[in-house]
């Protein structure tokens, strides 16, 4: 077993958790109920919900690379460069509007980026 990687895959599930619990109550419910137009209001709804799917799949992926006697370095690079594009739009999102302690405003990153650093050192 590759501990990296399941190290990874575990805090991928984790980040899912909570983009699940603390997204649907702090992102989801907020935005639903904003005077925002229907068709984007529902748009950014599906797009929550696709972030979701592509936390649980790249979590589910992670873990069953690590349990593999040789994982698939190309797609372990590829959800790690997912999980750093990731840390990258949060960090550029949040660096750029001129909030005062930007980086604990969103604060998305700092799970984002342990998962593709842990991936990355796995496939070393």
């Amino acid at each position: 077993m590759n501990g990296w990687l399941f190290a990874a895959g575990s805090l991928a599930a984790a980040t899912t958790l909570i983009h699940v619990i603390a997204g649907g109550r702090d992102v989801v419910r907020p935005l639903l109920g904003s005077s925002m137009e229907a068709e984007p209001r529902r748009t950014l709804h599906v797009v929550w919900h696709f972030v979701t799917v592509d936390l649980l799949l790249s979590a589910v992926a992670l873990i069953v690379l690590a349990l593999r006697a040789e994982p698939n370095v190309p797609l372990a690079l590829f959800i790690a460069a997912h999980y750093v594009a990731y840390t990258a739009a949060f960090l550029v999102g949040t660096l750029t509007v001129g909030w005062s302690r930007p980086l604990l405003r969103l604060p998305q990153w700092m799970l984002l980026l342990p998962v593709g650093t842990l991936t990355v050192i796995g496939t070393l």
